[in-house]
């Protein structure tokens, strides 16, 4: 298992670097090296993230896998994938396993709202965020 963090992607003030932090954090992700599936000539490979103003969505293909197969779970701050299936023959090769820990910034998402859905081997993230009027840490300075 590795860890990942992204405490810094999601800077006000550069919402094109922020989706850029995110498409390299999947990379990693899909880097993992328990992940059989080889890259395609430098394209991404099965994964895709989307960042809109309400959510960080996520899509994670996950061949061979169901959802009996997948935990998603919440641990301090950090989104918590796995997934294994069982392997059919001796062959460790057969073996299909994902883990990863995306550690979310504080404060900036709604962690008990979070919704998953695997269908036909393709994992969907949906991290809801807290809007900026709700956050307790914001504070609007009057400027004169």
């Amino acid at each position: 298992m590795f860890q990942i963090d992204i405490a810094g992607v999601f800077d006000p003030f550069s919402p094109t670097r922020s989706l850029s932090q995110v498409l390299n954090m999947m990379d990693q992700f899909m880097e993992n090296p328990l992940i059989s599936a080889p890259s395609v000539g430098g394209l991404r490979r099965g994964w895709d993230a989307q960042e809109t103003d309400d959510a960080l969505n996520l899509r994670i293909d996950m061949p061979g896998l169901g959802k009996e197969d997948i935990k998603v779970s919440v641990e301090q701050n950090s989104l918590v994938i796995k997934g294994e299936a069982e392997k059919k023959s001796d062959d460790e090769e057969n073996a299909r396993r994902y883990s990863s820990r995306i550690d979310l910034p504080e404060k900036m998402y709604k962690t008990d709202e979070i919704k998953a859905e695997m269908k036909n081997g393709v994992l969907k993230v949906v991290v809801p965020k807290v809007k900026e009027e709700e956050r307790a840490n914001v504070f609007h300075v009057k400027v004169e």
